[in-house]
């Protein structure tokens, strides 16, 4: 056993019984490195890479291999997942190198943490023009004895190129130009034009193999044709959910998405389930529910939900984060069927059930079958010649008797961590689960959920937080994509049940961060905040990649906060946030979505509406069942002086819709429709 079987990261600990003496990413590594003057391997990875898993079983648990680490390298290992601002550094180093990265990240320090050579997975023995991962340690090890001048150039170089790689995308003079001759619509249009171009139109997302949801860009196609009109937009948009969902990405007998498919057409999917997948396609689902009830959405809402529920939630009520692709040492067993196993299950319902979800003799991945559908339902019945009801009964028995059969079955890998970001993530999926469909169970649990992380995460000094939270311990220092991502969940919270306590609590997040995470040059926050000292360098999170950037969730944060607060500090940083990166936003908007909705919102500024009166709270929650992605708004019984959108606006009684805009009202209405015909975009791209 080595030094992590203290840990409580799963990662680490399906390291601890390495023969390597590992260590965590803590002082003790560092303080070694220095007084022995070795370098220092930092391995990088999570619980659910298969990569990872493979080098652990060729290279770390070899006895001689591990031997030679020992002797010429100080050895840590790292969660991607626990730190992820430890990865960003290296990560980065690595893509100088070599173009490129993935996990496991295997890099090289010296003994103060500079890095001076990163690299991915090497085979236990030379291959695919790779050398083996003894010869690259022999080969490092020698450099660092022998040429350490060399060595300590690249190090330098390779920290200043890391340091500087986040200011590529920035344009400070951009703060003294006016926001409006920035912001316009055309600006959107352009954006939605770049997006365009990546479309696939057989298959929907962007983009060949290996292809992602990519559920903010997706979002943004939804958004700028509502605002817009722009048919081909909402196509897209419906096409590339319909394809996800009838694909092998989903998992057609227990809910839930992968978190890619290896192949084009959705089918063969990298078969690990990420919680933030699985919330940013609730979310999406939800909010295209509410544009175009399609039945399909409902539907995978619910199951994914339930799947959530079943497979993803602490008895605290926290959220796990991941199901390994692996069971058995295989990826994908869990979850793939032969012919035989199916119709011995099913017997008479077989034959309907394998024509609906494409399973044959031969398979159709590796000699078993991956479920999808070709087809809906409905036109599915029509050519079987049965009514639509018969076959949704038929198939959902069966589904369920092979559900129940999948359990008896050897499980993937749980992460039973609990990330304070992609928690508050899932609570806004929730939130936005319950403002479609209505069902109180989300909304129930979205404030559990709120609930567990302010009171398990919260450090010594208040408002500060942690980021990971297992076994009733929280740990390191939260990072800004936690804070802004519950931030988020707060104002989201707020929007269905109207407590007020949360969007004071979220003002006291957002002041936290801008005191301890902003920089005041640039006007955009740094990952970590001003008090943690043990990485080599402070990076900025840019970019909208698997989750949404920090820095993207603060500006739709600080923007909503200063519609409902009257906070123009937050406005006005807001805006500049948004200047800054402006360019690099229409320049690569598959890179920047969630900034590029932010965009969309200054182009069709958004609308402020206040419902008051006895029944505002039920008037508000009919409200929110429509979709109008530029809305703020507050439901109060009577009016409160304490909030701009609420203050003046009678004692209660008769209910009245107020619709404003940059504080400007409209004359109050009383029904639901009356409101929406007032928010209908003039649709002038």
């Amino acid at each position: 056993m080595n030094r992590l079987q203290y840990e409580t990261s799963p990662y680490l600990l399906q390291h601890a019984h390495n023969p390597v003496d590992w260590y965590a990413w803590k002082p003790e590594a560092f303080e070694r490195a220095r007084a022995e003057d070795k370098p220092i391997l930092v391995s990088i990875g999570y619980s659910t890479c298969h990569w990872c898993h493979v080098m652990e079983r060729e290279s770390f648990e070899d006895v001689q291999v591990a031997a030679f680490m020992n002797e010429h390298f100080i050895n840590i290992k790292v969660d991607r997942e626990e730190r992820p601002d430890v990865d960003q550094i290296y990560m980065e180093a690595c893509q100088a190198i070599s173009g490129n990265g993935g996990w496991p990240l295997n890099c090289f320090l010296t003994p103060d943490g500079r890095p001076f050579f990163a690299g991915t997975y090497y085979p236990p023995r030379p291959a695919h023009n790779r050398p083996s991962w003894p010869q690259l340690m022999q080969y490092i090890s020698e450099a660092f004895q022998t040429r350490r001048s060399e060595v300590e150039d690249q190090a330098n170089q390779l920290t200043e190129a890391v340091s500087k790689s986040d200011s590529v995308f920035l344009k400070t003079d951009a703060l003294l130009a006016p926001a409006e001759k920035r912001f316009t619509r055309e600006v959107a249009a352009n954006i939605y034009n770049g997006l365009r171009q990546q479309f696939d139109t057989r298959y929907g997302g962007f983009g060949g193999a290996p292809k992602f949801p990519g559920a903010m860009a997706l979002r943004y196609l939804l958004d700028f044709h509502f605002l817009t009109g722009e048919a081909e937009s909402l196509a897209h948009l419906k096409l590339s959910l319909e394809k996800m969902i009838m694909g092998g990405i989903y998992d057609q007998i227990g809910g839930g998405f992968a978190r890619y498919s290896t192949t084009r057409d959705w089918l063969v999917p990298h078969f690990e389930k990420m919680l933030y997948d699985n919330a940013l396609l609730v979310g999406l689902l939800a909010d295209a529910y509410r544009l175009d009830a399609d039945p399909l959405y409902k539907e995978t809402i619910e199951d994914t939900l339930a799947f959530i529920k079943r497979e993803m939630t602490s008895p605290e009520g926290g959220f796990y984060s991941a199901l390994d692709a692996d069971s058995e040492g295989v990826e994908g067993r869990f979850y793939v069927w032969k012919k035989q196993e199916v119709d011995e299950i099913l017997g008479e319902d077989a034959a309907l059930f394998n024509t609906f979800f494409g399973i044959s003799e031969t398979g159709n991945w590796e000699g078993v079958n991956i479920l999808n559908r070709k087809q809906r339902l409905s036109g599915f019945a029509r050519e079987q010649g049965m009514a639509e009801e018969q076959a949704r009964i038929t198939l959902e028995k069966a589904r369920r008797r092979l559900f129940a059969e999948r359990e008896k079955r050897i499980r993937p890998g749980l992460d039973d961590k609990v990330l304070l970001g992609w928690n508050a993530l899932m609570a806004t999926a929730y939130c936005k689960a319950f403002a479609a469909l209505g069902d109180p169970e989300y909304l129930e649990t979205a404030e559990r959920n709120i609930r567990f992380l302010i009171r398990k995460f919260g450090a010594e000094k208040e408002p500060a937080l942690f980021h990971t939270y297992k076994d009733g311990q929280a740990q390191y220092d939260a990072f800004l994509e936690d804070y802004a991502l519950l931030i988020e969940a707060l104002l989201e919270l707020y929007s269905v049940n109207f407590d007020t306590g949360l969007l004071q609590q979220a003002a006291r997040y957002a002041d936290y961060l801008i005191g301890q995470f902003l920089d005041p040059d640039s006007k955009l926050f740094y990952f970590t905040g001003a008090q943690q000292q043990d990485i080599i360098l402070r990076r900025k999170d840019l970019y909208d990649s698997a989750t949404p950037s920090g820095n993207s969730t603060m500006v739709h944060n600080l923007h909503r906060l200063g519609l409902l607060l009257g906070h123009s500090g937050f406005s006005d940083l807001s805006v500049d946030m948004l200047k800054v990166v402006k360019s690099a936003v229409e320049r690569y908007p598959s890179s920047f979505a969630r900034w590029a909705r932010a965009l969309l919102y200054r182009a069709y500024p958004m609308h402020e509406v206040a419902v008051v009166g006895q029944n505002a709270v039920g008037r508000a929650r009919a409200l929110l069942t429509a979709f109008v992605p530029n809305m703020v708004l507050m439901a109060a019984a009577s009016a409160d002086e304490t909030f701009p959108l609420l203050a003046g606006k009678g004692e209660g009684g008769d209910t009245n819709i107020f619709v404003c805009k940059e504080y400007a009202c409209q004359a109050p209405v009383k029904t639901v429709d009356e409101a929406l015909a007032l928010m209908k975009p003039r649709r002038i791209v």
